[in-house]
């Protein structure tokens, strides 16, 4: 009797330990979260999507990168967090180490390390013929380009910590397509900034829509880009649209994926009537098809 008696003292005494084991392996295992990285290749201009899906017990996500510190965001689901990372066009291939800082909200941290290997990509050059003013501006514009050098500035230093685009990026344009993104080019014999953007041409006029949801940050006549508008995604996203003939949003405005933003012109230094479709992430320049093969839920 009295063992039977030993035998369930030992077992009641033992219950509480396991539970409190089994309270610290679930607690263990809470710190262990999965971050997602999507991106259609480790090159210069390509664009990377890191997410997690279940943020409920953490308190903030940071990354950092190649010397830049990126902060996660709630997504268009709120139980979620993202961060868009870019690989900028003048980027040199070599393994570059990513980390990642995980705060709990209660008051753990969690660290990850992530190696990003970027393979080279080669650039063509190309010649183009322009007005001379574009290629080598006159003494009286140069106030006036210092000055939209700087707006441009101001508006990439815009940071808005909620992702505001709803889905897959869209093209803007029904165009012709020209993948000429990295493009080293030579103006009038005289070498110039490499093309940060890709080229759509299409005749005069024709609608111009906004490749994803956001807020119109910059809607200005630029020396170089012409008729131009610059859309915030959020977290350090931007998409530029420039050489319209007209402007048909305003800054400030909220616009969805879709709406009409602007018609193709041939302002600013062109060669003709086409758009120009850019995108910047936190100064990164970044080709705008990377961010077409991103997955949105």
């Amino acid at each position: 009797m009295k063992k039977i008696y030993l035998i369930i003292v030992l077992i009641f005494s033992l219950v509480p330990l396991y539970l409190s084991c089994l309270q610290d392996e679930n607690k263990q295992s809470a710190y262990n979260v999965t971050v997602d990285l999507d991106y259609r290749a480790f090159q210069p201009g390509e664009v990377i999507k890191l997410s997690i899906k279940d943020i409920s017990d953490i308190k903030v996500v940071q990354s950092r990168f190649l010397g830049k510190k990126y902060c996660f965001g709630k997504g268009r689901n709120a139980s979620e967090a993202l961060v868009f990372i870019g690989l900028d066009l003048g980027l040199k291939p070599g393994t570059y180490q990513m980390d990642i800082s995980v705060l709990y909200d209660d008051g753990k941290i969690q660290h990850l390390k992530k190696k990003i290997s970027v393979v080279e990509k080669e650039f063509p050059v190309k010649r183009l013929w322009v007005e001379e003013k574009f290629v080598t501006p006159p003494p009286k514009v140069h106030e006036r380009i210092r000055w939209e050098s700087e707006l441009l500035r101001a508006v990439y230093d815009i940071f808005t910590p909620q992702w505001l685009g709803d889905g897959k990026f869209i093209i803007p344009s029904e165009g012709k397509t020209v993948p000429n993104f990295g493009e080293r080019r030579i103006f009038n014999n005289k070498p110039r900034s490499s093309h940060s953007g890709v080229d759509i041409t299409s005749p005069f006029g024709s609608p111009v829509r906004a490749s994803n949801s956001g807020k119109i940050v910059l809607a200005n006549d630029l020396y170089f880009a012409g008729k131009t508008v610059i859309i915030d995604h959020g977290l350090g996203v931007f998409t530029l649209y420039c050489h319209f003939s007209r402007i048909l949003a305003k800054r400030g405005e909220f616009i969805k994926k879709g709406d009409l933003i602007g018609e193709i012109g041939a302002t600013g230094r062109v060669t003709g009537p086409h758009l120009h479709w850019g995108v910047k992430i936190l100064g990164s320049r970044v080709d705008p098809f990377s961010l077409l093969s991103l997955k949105f839920e």
